[in-house]
């Protein structure tokens, strides 16, 4: 029987990133959220979710 220490985590919310890592994929992201955020079809699908949360507090 291995010992606990010496298993694998396999709980997928459990997994550590290095910080640099982390800030690699946000410099990727944060450009590509903006640019969708601006386009037409963001634009429109955040409305849709600021009318559900309008809804969704009343």
């Amino acid at each position: 029987m291995p010992d606990k220490s010496q298993t694998p985590n396999t709980n997928p919310q459990e997994i550590e990133l290095p910080q640099s890592i982390i800030s690699e994929f946000a410099r990727f992201l944060a450009p590509e959220m903006r640019k969708f955020y601006e386009s037409e079809e963001g634009q429109r699908m955040f409305a849709e979710w600021q009318a559900e949360q309008g809804k969704k507090q009343l």
